[in-house]
């Protein structure tokens, strides 16, 4: 039995391999860029307000800062006590051209020690959680050149 592939935020991200990208939004006034989306107004205190059109964000960013993950989050985090703890690095990334930073978990596999501030890395699809019937997908940072 396969499972539904169903993303965690809805409208947050989509395409696939190479056309994965972040989605988010950008007011036609001021051309502020946003993300997570802005879908009922310009967030610029400084725009009187235009159109928000969704836009693909760079695949590209660097490291602004980073962290590590290595005690259980408290509710409202689902996760399954009954499993160990997984650690996971948690990467926040200047993008290439918006210059906004967006937080995001590394690529399994990745911890803290493969990363510096400054590394290149790019934004790839990845799975936050799966059940019997459906894999919760999301988008996770990998430093350029990693494969896996």
């Amino acid at each position: 039995m396969s499972r539904t592939r169903t993303p965690a935020v809805s409208g947050w991200f989509g395409g696939e391999g190479d056309r994965f990208r972040l989605l988010g939004t950008r007011c036609s006034s001021c051309a502020c860029v946003f993300f997570p989306r802005e879908d009922s107004h310009c967030r610029n205190p400084h725009c009187a307000g235009g159109t928000l059109e969704e836009v693909p964000l760079s695949r590209k960013g660097r490291i602004w800062s980073y962290t590590d993950s290595r005690y259980r989050p408290p509710s409202p985090y689902v996760s399954n006590p009954e499993l160990p703890w997984e650690p996971y690095a948690l990467i926040a990334v200047e993008l290439e051209s918006e210059r906004i930073v967006v937080l995001g978990q590394a690529v399994p596999g990745v911890t803290v020690a493969d990363l510096t501030v400054g590394m290149e890395v790019e934004v790839v699809p990845g799975v936050l959680d799966e059940d019997a019937e459906t894999t919760w997908t999301t988008w996770h940072w990998r430093p350029t050149g990693v494969t896996a």
